[in-house]
């Protein structure tokens, strides 16, 4: 199969990991594809059911639908966002299913690049082309702070993942407040230029 020539580095390396686990029934090429996404998925729905609990066996869940599923996956766009689509579409029917009341999955939450990014649940279901877009967005934005040196990703993920405020970073890592808010601009600086030096498509 002709692998999309759009796709990232990363995203090729992806697929001929999925191609291991489905061509030879690798197990490493299974435990190492979870390995690269388990902590973005667990994010990911962790912020939409809030309980961490839920979120760990959700998490499970969707590499168990989608390892079952691994045969479909087509190289027509990155692994990842058809991980995310699996993993939320599963956790929004889970949500559904218990009619928990997930009311800031409306208001969503602000990237790294400053973006506004939301996950709503509609009675019929998040469009196809917006949840591909979204997951990509993510991924895309993940794949850009695991580039950033220890201290910056750490900032990023606590004021942006974690959404932590400037002063409860400033405790947390024992910084100066004024330290915390430089090095937080000089972070959005570098994943801008990081973003500007690379617009392939994951």
């Amino acid at each position: 199969m002709e692998v999309n020539p759009n796709l990232s580095e990363k995203a090729q390396y992806d697929y001929a990991l999925v191609l291991r686990a489905t061509e030879k029934k690798d197990q490493k090429a299974y435990a190492e594809l979870m390995d690269r996404y388990q902590g973005a998925i667990f994010h990911l729905v962790n912020r939409m059911v809030f309980s961490e609990d839920d979120a760990e066996d959700l998490t499970i869940e969707a590499f168990t639908k989608a390892f079952k599923r691994l045969h479909q996956y087509t190289p027509a766009f990155a692994f990842s966002t058809w991980l995310f689509k699996i993993a939320s579409n599963h956790t929004i029917d889970f949500i559904r299913k218990k009619r928990i009341k997930a009311l800031s999955l409306d208001r969503g939450f602000t990237n790294s690049e400053g973006d506004q990014m939301e996950i709503s649940v509609k009675d019929d279901g998040l469009d196809p082309m917006e949840a591909l877009q979204k997951q990509e967005r993510i991924a895309k934005m993940r794949e850009v702070v695991s580039q950033l040196k220890d201290r910056y990703r750490k900032l990023v993920e606590l004021r942006y993942f974690e959404e932590k405020s400037y002063d409860e970073i400033s405790e947390e890592l024992n910084l100066p407040l004024g330290t915390v808010k430089a090095q937080l601009f000089r972070a959005r600086d570098m994943m801008a230029k990081v973003l500007e030096s690379s617009r392939e498509s994951i």
